[in-house]
């Protein structure tokens, strides 16, 4: 009787998958950088020298100074302050929009793969039609339709960039469920739930990390581009996308309107970029 290969260490792929990370110096800075950027964003509250709707009018937009080291908006807003809340909206709507893909991208992919044939077939086609639509026009009409909402901005982008997930998650699956030790699963007798659960999303990690790691950055960029479109979060509430728009319109008179959150904004995609480019090398292995 022949032995049944053994499946491989569950945590191993996902340790494999950050072992570039970790030899990669850049990357590193950029994760430290990610994660400083973050955790700043995330206790605003405790760390932003003022609220991020406190007007002074008195000030105006004033040049940076010690008080105000990013200067102050038309309203007397402090920069900093507004750049810290921002950020905790921009890397709400990149996580949370990502954890919605993320979980319809696995599943369809996932069932996708596991039934095969002519339904994997007629899975796939949707996914390739989706694919073809405008979907930031599609974005755009929801926020328009049902207001701006930072719930409904997250959801709608969420909803609309599971694909990629999808279609990578099915790759993966196929490959797992043709291994010798997953054909033994079912020989065994083991039904497709344990399979998927004890063999193929272990070994997808990787892929799905990787995944979502690119995909944050992206939805954080979508998430701007339509707060620069001005359907983004409602005033006075800001977000890294709202306060470039603002900037944008005094770039002349207070260039530091602009200057400070593009460059946070810009070194955050960089480094969420950075960061899932490294994962890749042990992801995609």
């Amino acid at each position: 009787m022949r032995a049944i290969p053994p499946a491989p260490p569950r945590a191993r792929p996902a340790l494999r998958a950050l072992a570039p990370l970790l030899d990669d110096r850049l990357a590193l800075a950029c994760a430290a950088f990610a994660v400083f950027a973050a955790l700043a964003c995330a206790f605003a509250p405790l760390l932003a020298p003022f609220g991020y709707d406190a007007q002074n009018l008195s000030l105006g937009a004033s040049a940076p100074s010690a008080e105000h080291p990013f200067g102050t908006d038309m309203l007397g807003r402090d920069i900093l302050s507004r750049i810290l809340y921002g950020g905790r909206v921009s890397f709400a709507v990149g996580m949370l929009a990502t954890f919605v893909a993320a979980a319809i991208g696995v599943a369809y992919g996932t069932v996708s793969a596991m039934c095969g044939g002519r339904i994997d077939a007629f899975m796939m086609r949707v996914v390739d039609i989706a694919y073809s639509l405008p979907f930031t026009i599609f974005v755009i009409l929801l926020t328009v339709a049902f207001g701006r909402s930072v719930w409904l901005i997250f959801a709608a982008i969420g909803a609309v960039e599971w694909l990629t997930m999808a279609r990578i998650v099915r790759a993966c699956a196929l490959d797992i469920k043709n291994r010798a030790y997953v054909e033994a699963a079912f020989a065994l007798g083991e039904g497709k739930a344990g399979v998927v659960l004890r063999h193929i999303l272990p070994n997808a990690a990787p892929a799905i990390l990787v995944c979502a790691a690119l995909t944050v950055p992206s939805v954080m960029l979508l998430e701007s581009f339509l707060s620069f479109l001005g359907l983004g979060v409602q005033a006075p509430l800001p977000s890294w996308g709202s306060l470039i728009k603002d900037g944008a319109e005094y770039m002349e008179d207070a260039p530091w309107m602009l200057a400070f959150p593009a460059l946070f904004f810009s070194l955050t995609l960089f480094s969420l970029n950075r960061i899932g480019e490294a994962l890749s090398r042990g992801g995609g292995e």
